[in-house]
């Protein structure tokens, strides 16, 4: 691959990677808002850090960041930060702005409906502030940033060659949405610390329907479980069953896929590493990561996601001089 090639696959790459995090944030800020009208009260002595509206700053590694720029923790600080903080790179705000250059950088790989759509999205997000989401609903801005990024990749799908750029682009969502899909799904670790005593109560039961719901799985639940929501089929459906979109499983497929058609013999350590975390998904089982620990488990996956995004950028995305 040209040192061309290399950073058209890179603005592609994280082009779709940006989309997927903005979506993600969302999400991640939907269970909060949610769960934060909940009764909360921690049981313990020590535990504030895990108030529900710590726990995105939890999940994304941007508490350090929030605390250099904001006195305190509020549910309305936090939602500036990730959603209309320029200075904050993981914001909404970034990242569609991010997208948005992205695409002018490739605007020739990419069709002009996909720029369109995305270069629109980015209008619009400029004329939100805080005064306006409250205005509308914090749900229903949350709504509108997840809407915007099901319609980038609606566009995607309907308009794009299968050509080495599509594949860039699905390697980038799925990679962001392995990543957060974990993050999110331990969300749910963080905010039962302080109430461990409340497992399979109502507001346990609620906080669980809302992951699902942040993730679009409350329906693929009852479909296949018809039945009350467990934690362990929870974990199961959103990290081993590979019918379910979001799911870790589902991601990884086409992650592997994907590599598959792109890597050749120099990118033998990469496919080694996709394969590897494929098959600890395919053949995985969920009893066993109930006795590993869900935190556990997730945090492990996590490094190695990352690893694996190291190893992609090393072998296709760092322009070669």
């Amino acid at each position: 691959m040209t040192a061309m090639l290399s950073r058209h696959a890179n603005e592609l790459f994280w082009m779709a990677r940006h989309i997927e995090r903005a979506e993600n944030t969302a999400r991640l800020l939907d269970v909060t808002y949610r769960t934060s009208l909940l009764p909360y009260e921690p049981q313990e002595p020590g535990l504030a850090w895990a108030e529900p509206w710590a726990v995105p700053l939890i999940a994304t590694g941007g508490a350090t960041a929030f605390y250099q720029a904001y006195p305190q923790l509020s549910a309305e600080n936090v939602l500036r930060f990730m959603t209309l903080d320029a200075g904050n790179a993981s914001s909404i705000l970034c990242c569609l702005r991010a997208a948005r250059e992205s695409a002018r950088a490739v605007r020739g790989a990419i069709t002009s409906e996909m720029y369109e759509d995305l270069n629109s999205a980015w209008l619009e997000m400029r004329g939100y502030d805080y005064r306006r989401i409250q205005a509308m609903g914090v749900s229903e801005f949350l709504e509108w940033v997840k809407m915007r990024s099901h319609l980038f990749r609606g566009v995607t799908f309907g308009t794009m060659l299968r050509d080495e750029a599509y594949h860039f682009l699905r390697l980038g969502t799925h990679i962001e949405r392995a990543d957060n899909t974990a993050r999110i799904l331990d969300t749910k670790y963080h905010i039962l610390l302080p109430s461990a005593a409340d497992v399979g109560g109502a507001v346990d039961y609620y906080q669980w329907a809302s992951l699902l719901q942040s993730l679009s799985g409350f329906e693929s639940y009852r479909k296949i479980y018809s039945d009350v929501i467990s934690p362990r089929r929870v974990a199961e459906l959103l990290i081993l069953r590979d019918d379910m979109p979001r799911s870790l499983h589902s991601c990884l497929n086409f992650i592997d896929d994907t590599l598959e058609l792109l890597c050749d013999d120099r990118n033998r350590e990469l496919r080694r590493q996709s394969g590897e975390l494929h098959a600890r998904l395919h053949f995985g089982r969920t009893d066993e990561i109930i006795r590993y620990g869900l935190h556990e488990y997730l945090m492990d996956f996590l490094e190695r996601v990352s690893r694996l995004g190291d190893e992609i950028s090393r072998g296709f995305l760092v322009p070669a001089y």
